[in-house]
C-alpha cells in the first residue's frame, strides 16, 4: 500500500461472507468496493443491515461502492481482491471470464488476491487460469457464521433479539477472536491482508499454514450426514448411527488424498465417530444464542449444493488417480445424490 493512500479493497460478490468482510475491513477504514450483477445493484443501493448473534445489536453499513462491469477494475488500484464466488460458480463460464480479468488487472502489480471461493486444489486452477504469479494468492475466508436473513429461517434460541433479527439483511455470529483466517503459500499477500484485517480493532485475521487451512475441509463429509439426518441438532445424533459414521469414514478418505499431505494422514488416523461428534457438539454449543445446525442447513442443504457435490466429485477423482480405495466417499456421494 502506498504511504498516506487509504487502504482500497474490491470483493467480487457481495453475498453474506463478502459483506460480513467489507463491513469488518471498513471499521478499519478501508475503502470498500463490490463487483456484482446488475441484479444485485438494487439491494446494495441502500445500508445493509447487520445483526450480530454475538450481542443482539442492528448494525448499519453503507459506506461501500458498487460496480458491475469488471473493466472498471482496470482503471483503479486496490491493495486486495477478495474472490468471494462459490467454488462451482468460478469455474462457469462467467467465472472463467472474471478471472481473465482479474488475472489481466492484476497482473504485474502489487495487487494482492485472497481466493474465499472453496474447493479442492482450487488455487491451482486459478492461477493456471489468471496466469498470475505464485506469490500474488493466497486462500483465504470469513471464520465466523454469517447468513442472509430474508432468505433462512432458523430456530430462535434464548439471547436473539427476534425483531432486531427481522429487520436484518444478514447476520453473523463470531465466536472466536478471529474473524478472518488466510494461509501462507503467498506470505506476503497472507500477512499484508492480516494487518489490513486487524485495524478493524475488534477481531483478528489468523495467518496459518496450508495444511491448516484446508484440513477443516473434510468436514463437509459430516455435514452431508447430518443432512442424511434429517438436520438434527448434533446434541440428539448417536454417534453408532449409520449414516454418522459413513460421514466420519469419508472424511478419513478425504483426508489421505496426498493434497493434505503428511497432517491428513494424522488427523485421519485421530478421527472417529465419537470424537467428530464431540467436536461438532461443542461447536453447536459454542455458537449459541445462533443455531449451527440451522445455518448449516441454510448453507449446505440449498446455498452451496452445488460447490459441495462439485468437492467430492473431485476427491473421487483425486482419490482414483492416486489409486486410494475410497468405498464411504462414493456412498454417501450416491446417497446424497437422492436428497
Amino acid at each position: 500500500m502506498t504511504e498516506g493512500r487509504q487502504a482500497a479493497v474490491c470483493i467480487v460478490g457481495a453475498g453474506s461472507a463478502g459483506i460480513i468482510t467489507g463491513y469488518m475491513l471498513n471499521q478499519g477504514g478501508t475503502a470498500i468496493t463490490y463487483l456484482v450483477r446488475p441484479h444485485r445493484v438494487e439491494q446494495l443501493s441502500q445500508p445493509q443491515k447487520l445483526y450480530s448473534y454475538d450481542d443482539g445489536e442492528l448494525e448499519s453499513f453503507g459506506d461501500y461502492e458498487v460496480i458491475t462491469d469488471p473493466a472498471e477494475l482496470r482503471d483503479r488500484s486496490f491493495d486486495f481482491i477478495l474472490v468471494t464466488l462459490d467454488g462451482a460458480a468460478l469455474r462457469t463460464e462467467a467465472g472463467t471470464q472474471l478471472t481473465d480479468d482479474i488475472g489481466r488487472m492484476a497482473r504485474d502489480t502489487r495487487t494482492g488476491i485472497i481466493l474465499a471461493a472453496q474447493g479442492l486444489d482450487l488455487r491451482s486452477w486459478f492461477l493456471s487460469r489468471s496466469g498470475l504469479s505464485e506469490d500474488q494468492v493466497a486462500l483465504g475466508g470469513i471464520a465466523s457464521f454469517v447468513y442472509e436473513v430474508p432468505a433462512a429461517t432458523l430456530p430462535a434460541h434464548e439471547g436473539t433479539d427476534v425483531e432486531a433479527l427481522s429487520k436484518a439483511d444478514y447476520a453473523y455470529r463470531h465466536f472466536t477472536p478471529a474473524g478472518y483466517a488466510v494461509e501462507t503459500s503467498a506470505p506476503k499477500v497472507a500477512s499484508g491482508f492480516a494487518a489490513l484485517y486487524d485495524r478493524n480493532g475488534s477481531l483478528v485475521c489468523n495467518t496459518v499454514s496450508t495444511a491448516d487451512y484446508i484440513l477443516p475441509g473434510s468436514m463437509l463429509c459430516p455435514v452431508f450426514a447430518l443432512a442424511l439426518l434429517g438436520w438434527p441438532a448434533a446434541r440428539d445424533v448417536d454417534s453408532a448411527n449409520e449414516a454418522w459414521r459413513l460421514g466420519v469414514e469419508a472424511s478419513r478418505e478425504m483426508l489421505r488424498l496426498s493434497l493434505y499431505g503428511e497432517a491428513g494422514k494424522v488427523a485421519a488416523e485421530h478421527s472417529s465417530a465419537e470424537t467428530m461428534l464431540a467436536v461438532f457438539q461443542q461447536v453447536e454449543q459454542a455458537t449459541l444464542p445462533l443455531d449451527w445446525v440451522g445455518f448449516l442447513r441454510y448453507l449446505h442443504g440449498r446455498k452451496l449444493e452445488a460447490q459441495n457435490k462439485h468437492t467430492i466429485r473431485d476427491a473421487l477423482a483425486m482419490g482414483k488417480a492416486e489409486g486410494l480405495e475410497m468405498p464411504a466417499m462414493q456412498q454417501l456421494m450416491d446417497r446424497i445424490s437422492e436428497i
